[in-house]
């Protein structure tokens, strides 16, 4: 069942839709670590069986390669597993597996398509399935957040903005396409566009020596702590700082000339940021249907109370401040208003006001620190 309305060509990526997830991880032992992986797996799969969402999972072994393994896991729906990758039980749960394991990649996809006897399922038996392929120019999208001591903001932005952008061109199938960086007060944000594989693409960004750098300088500024040399300390703080995009909308024909790219953060009351997320998803699609409208395109980025949307507008955003924050048609300003933390962007009272609309505007827009993009993007 659609939950964010039509799925259209618009809309080529969304973790709103309803359908079902299929997890799938690769990873690649050392040698002499069957047994202790094993032990491993049994362990975290127990765990994982009373997860909120998770259906089923399975292990495989390479028939070519004894070293090479594969888990899959199936979920009712993408929130519950991203909820459930993202947060601090999932980084326990896994971490007996990191002495076993030299290299992992992960992907998700929606299931679309479901035979049996054949036949594809129809009716009720097909109701969580993706309703229909989506269309997109093969771009994925990613985010990371963190926060730094107060008061080092400025040097912070400094060291992010300051540094060589790596080599654009992975190789023949996999390219940056485009690196921001936003903060909101001590709060960072930096999102990627990579067309081909993302996760050959952050790897290769981490790898270069300006990125590596850059980590190295504002190092002492974070506010949780982590270990440069330390691969352990690194994978605990990338997988902390995660923050996925769940629904991304472009509107329908050329990309206009003299786009700005805008970065509005939106914290949620304590345990509605999914809700958040999917509010905003669904302003975004209504918006995509206003040709003159000044959103173009929109990322949706979330981590329990944590929403950003990534935003490319034509003009100004104070000239049409509802349109900007997301707020399409009656009512949905006091939608709004229930799902977010006000008092931490400054707003209080109803959001009924032109006063409080644009002080909501001010407060969330936030501060560009740099923006990258390649030739062609």
């Amino acid at each position: 069942m659609t939950t964010t309305g039509r799925m259209t060509g618009r809309i080529p990526q969304s973790a709103f839709d309803g359908s079902r997830l299929r997890v799938i991880l690769m990873l690649d032992l050392y040698d002499g670590a069957q047994e202790q992986f094993l032990d491993a797996y049994e362990h975290m799969s127990s765990m994982i069986a009373s997860v909120p969402g998770h259906i089923s999972d399975q292990l495989c072994q390479s028939i070519e390669n004894p070293s090479q393994w594969l888990i899959t896991s199936e979920w009712e729906s993408a929130p519950p597993f991203l909820a459930w990758v993202n947060s601090e039980e999932h980084i326990e749960t896994v971490r007996p597996l990191h002495s076993c394991v030299r290299d992992t990649r992960s992907m998700r996809y929606s299931v679309l398509r479901e035979m049996r006897d054949g036949r594809p399922l129809t009716g009720q038996a097909a109701a969580n399935l993706q309703a229909q392929a989506r269309v997109g120019e093969g771009v994925a999208r990613h985010a990371l957040t963190f926060t730094v001591k107060p008061g080092t903001e400025s040097k912070v932005a400094k060291h992010l903005a300051g540094y060589a952008a790596p080599e654009a061109a992975l190789n023949d199938s996999t390219q940056l396409r485009r690196t921001s960086v936003f903060m909101h007060g001590n709060r960072v944000v930096r999102t990627i566009e990579v067309e081909g594989d993302l996760a050959t693409a952050l790897r290769h960004v981490a790898d270069q020596p300006e990125t590596q750098a850059a980590e190295e300088a504002i190092n002492p500024y974070l506010e949780h702590a982590r270990d440069l040399g330390d691969p352990g300390s690194m994978r605990v703080f990338f997988t902390r700082a995660a923050l996925p995009a769940v629904h991304h909308v472009d509107r329908h024909g050329p990309r206009p000339a003299g786009l700005r790219r805008h970065a509005l953060y939106y914290p949620a009351v304590e345990g509605r940021g999914e809700e958040l997320a999917r509010f905003l998803s669904r302003q975004d699609e209504a918006a995509a249907d206003e040709p003159d409208g000044p959103v173009y395109s929109s990322t949706v980025f979330q981590r329990d109370n944590v929403v950003v949307r990534l935003i490319d507008a034509t003009g100004d955003l104070d000239l049409d401040p509802l349109a900007a924050l997301g707020i399409k048609g009656a009512g949905k300003a006091a939608e709004l208003e229930r799902l977010l933390d006000g008092a931490a962007v400054g707003v209080e009272g109803p959001l009924d006001s032109e006063r409080n609309i644009n002080r909501l505007l001010s407060h969330a827009d936030m501060l560009p620190v740099t923006d990258r993009s390649t030739a062609d993007s």
